[in-house]
């Protein structure tokens, strides 16, 4: 008979959320009782207990600890790193990290999926900082990244469109939100977020969304617009192009905008690369001979093929390898 003992929830469901909306959090909420679920609220209401999250791996070591070995890591989505530990408490995943810590140390990179619990800390300085203790994870391929990207978009834009009604209603109590259209399951969160956030504007998490669809679809994205306007981006050339003005008018020739960038960049490491790879004013000085003068479009362009397409690696600080 179980008479007034604590009972344990049912395990809650893992939410997908990009980076950004996790790691800009910093109120807790639950976790009074002794089985009550701790949750973290994030800016767009979402109260988040367990996690589901991808990207390809930017970082992964090995530390030991008087309790034992433990592995913290992270992996980077496009709009930023989730950073993630398994503790000395999950002996059952420190075989399976060990071999990943060697194949990071050797250069691999790769995309990993994980599931896991949200936990914080404090640090001297009062900061509150987010990250996920990892309760299983998955080596995945692009097309099922580009599946995630795409349904974390879609659920993120829900929430951001819920946060639209919410900052429309009258009070952020429960009836308000409810009347003012705010989906039932993200009321008390919302109601939590507004109350500890205050007023503030989502368009950043807006172009999170359009930066993972765009990587979901195989394009270049960037905060900054890889391809500017041609009045604004085109390079003066003066001594070689004096002479061809009237007819560029009539008939644009060829510029560094009009180049497929992405294509010129992957040739030239793929080509250039040695077994350490190709260091970065190597990149720019190639691309540069190529009519390609932007700096910091090919910046962005090298950074996405890193970070959303995992086309190329850096296996060290600026140095680059085809993947």
């Amino acid at each position: 008979m179980m008479g007034n003992q604590p009972q344990r929830n049912r395990r809650q469901t893992a939410l997908r959320l990009f980076a950004r909306e996790f790691y800009e959090s910093s109120l807790p909420d639950g976790g009074q009782g002794e089985f009550d679920p701790r949750f973290i609220v994030t800016k767009l209401g979402a109260r988040v207990n367990r996690m589901y999250v991808a990207g390809v791996i930017e970082r992964l070591e090995r530390r030991d600890t008087e309790r034992g070995p433990m592995f913290s890591g992270a992996v980077r989505d496009p709009t930023g790193l989730h950073l993630w530990s398994v503790g000395s408490f999950r002996p059952e995943l420190h075989i399976e990290m060990e071999e990943l810590v060697a194949r990071f140390e050797s250069g691999d990179r790769f995309l990993m999926a994980c599931i896991g619990k949200s936990n914080h800390y404090m640090t001297e300085d009062g900061g509150f900082r987010c990250r996920m203790q990892m309760e299983d994870y998955a080596i995945i391929d692009r097309d099922v990244y580009a599946n995630w990207l795409v349904e974390t978009a879609d659920h993120t834009m829900r929430r951001i469109d819920a946060l639209g009604k919410a900052q429309s209603a009258e009070t952020t109590d429960a009836n308000a939100l409810r009347d003012a259209g705010v989906p039932a399951d993200l009321i008390d969160g919302l109601g939590l977020a507004m109350n500890h956030y205050g007023d503030w504007d989502a368009e950043g998490y807006k172009v999170g969304v359009l930066q993972a669809l765009s990587a979901a679809e195989g394009r270049v994205v960037s905060f900054e617009e890889i391809e500017a306007e041609p009045d604004s981006a085109a390079s003066p050339q003066e001594d070689s192009e004096t002479e061809e003005t009237e007819e560029t008018s009539a008939e644009p020739t060829p510029s560094p905008n009009n180049l497929d960038m992405e294509a010129v960049i992957l040739e030239i490491i793929a080509e250039n690369a040695g077994p350490e790879g190709i260091d970065y004013d190597s990149i720019m000085k190639l691309c540069a001979a190529r009519g390609l003068n932007d700096e910091d479009s090919i910046e962005d362009v090298i950074y996405a093929l890193r970070d959303d397409k995992c086309e190329i690696m850096e296996p060290r600080y600026g140095w680059f390898l085809p993947m």
